[in-house]
């Protein structure tokens, strides 16, 4: 263990491992599709908070995941640019990482008892899938995040699935009194499919800008993520396409969808994100990205809330 690892406590250590910056990630669509679920006139204040708490079990569960699994898989080392990584740096043994991520997993299992209760079947099979996609982002024998998926898990997962499934389960919770087997009329909507493709495309970002840091390192250690598929440029481009994505889908459902004006409250983080994809587009070195990490989170964040304010005024 080195002079610095010695120097951090444990509580600090799994804060270190948790990464609660990357919290945003869980949140923000589970605001959207709660706001959604307002503006619907089928919000649930129980399924809504323990859709959130699930959520926030799952990224953390995530992130302890792909810190063991870098690990043993000699991934990360001392060199490797970015955050600290706990199990490499011996700030905590690597079973006990491990540990941490099997029981953060299992908690999430113990809210989606609660969760099945209310939407039965079909997000007994979502929330299954979406732990098992935690476990195989880093590990497992074909981990998505080493083999150029791993973009498309949190696109899907911590996005499209996350807004959704959120509005979904108070949704079902108020459209049948059994549990159900399919999903009920009414619980899964195209503007809540819409709505979820912004919080999809930021979230995504922040994955592309962690991947941008680390495109190097990865490369040199057999990582294939997709920023190391499509280079410098190509991932630069991903980022400004996920961001119109995020700034054109509340002017569709302004202009087709029929709501309020206030949907469109999302797009005054627009000179925000401006300054954040500047960085993006003209830097590579950690200590423009690292911040520029940091900030896309923070957008991610503002532009989920203001979008779910923009939904629940409305309503």
């Amino acid at each position: 263990m080195t002079k610095a690892a010695e120097d951090v406590t444990r509580t600090e250590a799994w804060l270190v491992a948790a990464r609660p910056h990357t919290l945003p990630a869980s949140v923000a669509p589970v605001l959207v599709g709660t706001g959604l679920a307002v503006h619907e006139g089928v919000f649930a204040p129980d399924p809504a908070l323990a859709a959130l708490v699930g959520a926030m079990l799952l990224q953390v569960g995530a992130n302890l995941a792909n810190d063991y699994y870098d690990a043993v898989k000699g991934v990360d080392s001392e060199d490797s640019p970015g955050y600290t990584r706990v199990t490499q740096a011996g700030l905590l043994p690597p079973e006990h990482v491990k540990a941490a991520m099997a029981a953060c997993f299992g908690l999430a299992l113990l809210v989606g008892h609660y969760v099945v209760a209310v939407g039965g079947l079909p997000i007994m099979v979502v929330g299954l899938a979406g732990i098992v996609s935690g476990v195989a982002y880093g590990g497992g024998p074909y981990p998505l995040g080493s083999n150029g998926l791993g973009d498309l898990f949190v696109f899907v997962f911590f996005g499209v699935v996350a807004v959704v499934g959120t509005f979904y389960v108070q949704a079902a919770s108020q459209a049948v009194a059994a549990v159900p087997v399919t999903v009920p009329p009414g619980t899964v909507t195209a503007e809540a499919v819409v709505a979820s493709l912004a919080p999809a495309g930021i979230v995504t970002n922040v994955l592309v800008v962690n991947n941008v840091r680390d495109l190097e390192a990865d490369r040199r250690a057999g990582k294939h993520t997709l920023a190391v598929y499509l280079g410098y440029r190509g991932s630069r481009a991903e980022y400004v396409a996920n961001l119109a994505l995020a700034y054109l889908l509340p002017i569709v459902l302004w202009q087709r969808f029929g709501f309020d004006l206030l949907v469109l409250l999302p797009l005054v983080t627009l000179p925000y994100a401006a300054v954040v994809t500047r960085t993006v587009l003209t830097r590579t070195d950690e200590d423009a990205l690292n911040p520029a990490l940091e900030r896309t989170g923070k957008l991610l964040a503002a532009h989920s809330t203001l979008f779910a304010l923009g939904t629940v005024l409305a309503a």
